[in-house]
């Protein structure tokens, strides 16, 4: 048995099913025999698309997703799809080509382990066959303990060599990683019951560590007994919406005016699985007067701006929320707080957007587009939305718990959603998805529609196209400079999605928006809907960043 072939039979020792990737001197052999073993191997048109899409199966699957290249032009192509899923705190492992160390002056030689430092990747380096299963196993191991990408480097002339102890069993991380529930310290504990219960309003955000613990009913049970009024991270957006009249949405930049009103009055803040960073507490000033209790599983998290909680409790989520509950009912603790009919009156509909703008001639109005999208797709199609202006405008008004739903503001970079959409389709046995994107975000991958074409998935990209780079046109604009500068018109996205061999539709009025989108429900497969929205219409982050507007 070669390097190669025994590397690919650890991957799938280590439960790999699929792997996404472009085929190249470096790493084909190993794609050959992963085709030979029966390990998926989804071809893309760009490397750094098939590492953006192992990024969107591990945030899916919360497991590792698995990417591949080729040595040296193949490897730099994933720069910036490692340092968002690095962001992401995504686990994946990238099996990298390396030139062959017998010829040093080789053409597409590349300091590998520089690039994945600087790429933010953890990195593990194959030297010679003996070595082959333990690097595997570490790089699946640091994938999962560090949370972040690891690239897995292996010399092509190493891959070559052969590997003695075919017969022997591989071990797969499963054996020897036990990442187990950490259960609370009882003394801070017990410190923050006591907090808790000295406090009048109360707020608990939940983020996608909440999530991932199954901690929900915990969360709910809580917020009753303490009358907490109930947020999430923007990574969680719509986690327990649909279980409490006390929800009030997103916290941070995206929450609604009357959502951040009732947040100023909190005197305690109790993050569960959430980071407590600079958007999730606007800067501090959401919770002016607050003390923070925060639950991780991690051994210590700093929150916004280097400041640190309160109360930092290092456990399981559900664990430390349903011990917090346990020690307030033997407190015979029972708090109104937040759970008021005047607090229930002020979250009824907030979220709606009802300033008028005036709308460009042969545009929507994307608020429209939002509000016909919300109420067309079934809950058990997954949203997915890029990190542009529109996501504001998506993020705000589609508030509807789903199967999936996930956001793309890690790096606060654009064209990443369209290659993680495709991964969580994998990641979830193909669960139909929409992914809501700018056009310069969609553009900039557009060559994977074809992939999804090839792979038949079931993804409706709608395309909040306003032909300009929307994010520095309205920063132009609101400098009183020449916004235009930042427009590119765009061809018809739909027509050229049905070249790709998919569906297509150009939409210039919500009627053909919500024809589009009944036959894709009806028939979920690739599909791109050009909706042509008016630049007249800026999100409401936006218009509080730029324009100094709450409307």
């Amino acid at each position: 048995m070669k390097v190669y072939q025994r590397l690919a039979h650890a991957f799938k020792g280590e439960g790999v099913t699929s792997t996404f990737g472009m085929m190249g001197d470096g790493n084909m052999f190993w794609i050959s025999e992963l085709h030979k073993i029966g390990v998926k191997v989804h071809e893309v048109r760009h490397e750094g698309a098939g590492l953006g899409m192992a990024d969107g199966y591990a945030r899916t699957a919360n497991k590792p997703g698995v990417a591949t290249a080729t040595c040296g032009p193949g490897t730099t192509q994933l720069a910036t799809a490692f340092v968002t899923a690095a962001r992401a705190h995504s686990p994946v492992v990238a099996f990298c080509g390396e030139y062959p160390w017998s010829d040093p002056e080789y053409t597409q030689y590349l300091d590998q382990s520089r690039f994945a430092e600087a790429c933010e990747a953890g990195f593990v380096r194959l030297q010679n066959p003996d070595q082959t299963d333990d690097c595997v196993r570490k790089a699946f191991y640091l994938a999962k303990l560090e949370r972040r990408p690891i690239m897995l480097s292996c010399p092509m002339d190493i891959q070559q060599k052969e590997f003695e102890d075919a017969d022997e069993p591989y071990r797969p991380t499963s054996e020897l990683f036990n990442a187990g529930t950490i259960s609370p310290d009882a003394k801070v504990l017990a410190r923050a019951a006591d907090l808790i219960a000295s406090a009048k309003h109360p707020v608990i955000i939940v983020g996608r560590g909440a999530q991932w613990a199954g901690a929900g009913p915990a969360v709910l049970k809580l917020g009753e007994r303490i009358g907490a009024l109930l947020a999430t991270s923007l990574l969680a957006k719509t986690f327990l919406a649909d279980q409490s009249e006390y929800h009030a949405g997103i916290s941070g930049l995206y929450a609604t005016r009357p959502a951040m009103k009732l947040m100023e009055e909190a005197d305690v803040v109790i993050g569960v699985g959430a980071s407590l960073n600079r958007h999730t507490l606007e800067n501090g000033y959401l919770y002016p007067n607050a003390k923070y209790i925060q639950i991780d599983h991690q051994a210590h998290v700093a929150m916004a701006n280097g400041k640190f909680s309160d109360l930092y409790i290092q456990s399981d989520a559900r664990i430390a929320v349903e011990a917090l509950e346990k020690l307030l009912a033997e407190k015979a603790h029972k708090n109104t707080g937040y759970r008021t009919p005047d607090v229930k009156a002020k979250l009824a509909n907030h979220n709606a957007d009802r300033t008028e703008f005036p709308i460009d001639p042969g545009t929507v109005d994307p608020r429209e587009s939002m509000i016909a999208l919300e109420e067309l797709l079934p809950p058990t199609v997954g949203v997915l939305s890029g990190s542009g202006m529109t996501s504001g405008i998506s993020s705000m008004l589609m508030t509807r718990p789903r199967t999936i739903t996930q956001a793309g503001h890690f790096f606060g970079c654009i064209g990443q959603m369209l290659p993680a959409a495709m991964g969580a389709i994998v990641a979830s046995d193909y669960t139909p998805l929409c992914l809501i994107d700018g056009d310069a975000s969609y553009l900039m991958h557009l060559a994977e529609f074809e992939t999804a074409v090839r792979y038949k998935m079931p993804l409706l990209v709608v395309v909040m196209n306003n032909q300009c780079l929307g994010a520095e046109y309205y920063k132009l604009d609101a400098k009183k400079m020449d916004a235009m500068t930042s427009v590119i018109p765009t061809p018809d996205l739909g027509a050229v999605a049905v070249a790709m061999g998919g569906r297509g539709a150009l939409v210039t009025h919500n009627d053909q928006l919500r024809t589009a989108v009944k036959d894709w429900v009806a028939k979920p497969g690739p599909m791109v809907v050009d909706v042509r929205i008016s630049r007249t219409v800026p999100s409401i982050p936006y218009r509080r960043i730029h324009y100094g507007r709450d409307e």
